[in-house]
């Protein structure tokens, strides 16, 4: 096996991990939910707290990747995550549940943007380029869509923190061979580091998403417009300082080309779908259908298997069709594959849901392996590390609101869905509380029918937008892959 392809595999690993512990939880909130007793809201928080600041600090570590150099990033960040791991699976409460994730997120922001700025240092040629992005993007549908069953074996064999403690060993092996295969790179005048642009794009998250929750758990209240209101200023103030610095956090001259800007809008409302349905979809089989949490894991085993066929195959198809086509027919294919969800509410099974699942996996990995090389290909050598950092931002974004708007728009069907006085905040809470399932669980299917439909209409409207991914650079600016705008 030849340096490269290990250096690539050391590049895909932590993409693996990263995902995994996006949806792994999936498997394990049924386990948490009777143990810590979780309210709605930080139920919500335990999911998605890891993906918020995560985004929020991605846009910071690729800058400083640029800056330190983007293997030393990874390191220390392969590190942090391993102790933050650890800290979760021994968690006592769930506020502390909420704290150790979110210092897993502090750790996974420093893992991604690292992991595609070094594959374009690696694979510097076109061609490999793209399968090499190809393999990452396996790993990422891979690892979103195993998480489920890693976390159901686990949970068959050991306690729930079982599933945080499976990150320790692939930490330990990275940190062992990073540094012998994987190359040292760096932007060779990066300015100076803008802190105040740092803290400015957390502040921006991180109030947006908790008004969002706060409409979700508990309507509308001055808390939470209030906190939307911060967000949004925030980041007006983000964006107007990256204008004006001779440095910026994020070089927003990237987005005056429509294939970064498309690209990146695409993989946001892709892993937005797929995420979402990925943390519901298994307390629907678990906790309403009745399987184990390793039979309902191993029955969305075909997602997997097919996210990993769709990316490896991306590269291929490349070559004879043009990119705009694969993205835009991906993306109508994935649309009909999550909308086919909505068919619970008329009485579909379980069946439906997973053929859906894999349809949708295959068409979003195909299109995210595509949309990720326009991303890299769009960026100078010298803010790769920045463009890598915007695009996983996406990414981590697109997950995370899809775990909280889906994951509100569950609750809040399944709650009106039951009758007056049932405890409703959750699915497992209720059936903790010991509502009848034969009341619960048709409340559940309904409100799953529905994120299921809304994720239908968001891919579809990701396969309109899609279609602005045409010639914007003259023949001299154009990126290496000009063959995606044909």
């Amino acid at each position: 096996m030849s340096r490269r392809a290990l250096a690539l595999g050391v590049l895909t690993a932590p993409v693996l991990l990263i995902t995994l512990d996006m949806t792994v939880l999936g498997a394990a909130l049924p386990a948490i939910s009777e143990d810590l007793r979780p309210g709605a809201a930080t139920q919500l928080w335990i999911v998605d707290v890891y993906s918020f600041v995560l985004a929020g600090l991605l846009v910071v570590a690729g800058s400083l990747g640029d800056r330190i150099g983007r293997r030393r990033l990874l390191l220390i960040g392969t590190a942090a995550f391993g102790v933050a791991s650890v800290i979760a699976a021994f968690a006592p409460t769930a506020g502390a549940l909420v704290a150790a994730r979110a210092l897993l997120g502090l750790g996974g922001a420093t893992l991604m943007p690292s992991t595609l700025s070094l594959i374009k240092t690696v694979f510097p040629e076109p061609e490999a380029r793209r399968r090499a992005i190809g393999v990452w993007a396996a790993m990422f549908s891979g690892g979103a869509a195993a998480g489920p069953v890693i976390g159901g074996w686990l949970l068959e064999h050991f306690w729930w923190g079982s599933v945080f403690l499976v990150n320790v060993p692939v930490c330990l092996a990275l940190l062992a061979v990073g540094p012998f295969l994987l190359p040292e790179s760096r932007d060779p005048h990066p300015g100076r580091f803008d802190l105040l642009s740092a803290g400015l794009a957390l502040a921006t998250m991180l109030p947006v998403v908790y008004a969002v929750k706060s409409v979700a758990t508990s309507g509308f209240t001055t808390t939470g417009a209030a906190a939307a209101v911060v967000g949004i200023a925030s980041g007006v103030a983000f964006v107007r300082r990256q204008r004006r610095l001779p440095d910026p956090l994020i070089d927003l001259t990237l987005f005056s080309r429509r294939a970064f800007s498309v690209s990146v809008a695409t993989n946001t409302l892709c892993v937005f779908a797929l995420i979402g349905l990925l943390v519901l979809v298994p307390q629907y089989l678990q906790l309403v259908i009745g399987m184990s949490p390793l039979t309902s894991a191993l029955w969305l085993l075909p997602g997997s298997l097919a996210g990993m066929a769709g990316a490896l195959v991306a590269a291929r198809l490349a070559r004879h069709v043009a990119v705009r086509r694969l993205v835009t027919g991906g993306l109508s294919v994935a649309a009909v594959g999550f909308g086919s969800v909505a068919l619970l509410a008329a009485g579909a099974g379980p069946t439906v849901i997973v053929a859906g699942l894999a349809v949708a996996g295959l068409a979003v990995a195909m299109v995210e392996t595509l949309t990720t090389d326009l991303v890299l290909t769009s960026a100078p050598d010298d803010r790769a590390g920045a463009a890598s950092a915007i695009s996983e931002t996406g990414f981590e974004l697109g997950g995370a609101l899809g775990i909280a708007v889906l994951g509100s728009v569950t609750a809040a069907v399944y709650a009106a869905g039951l009758p007056d006085g049932v405890p409703g905040e959750t699915l497992g809470g209720s059936l903790a509380a010991g509502v009848d399932p034969a009341v619960a669980g048709p409340a559940f299917t309904l409100a799953l029918a529905v994120a299921g439909a809304v994720a239908g209409v968001v891919i579809a409207y990701a396969a309109w937008q899609a279609r602005l991914l045409r010639p914007v650079e003259s023949a001299a600016d154009a990126p290496a892959s000009a063959v995606a705008h044909h």
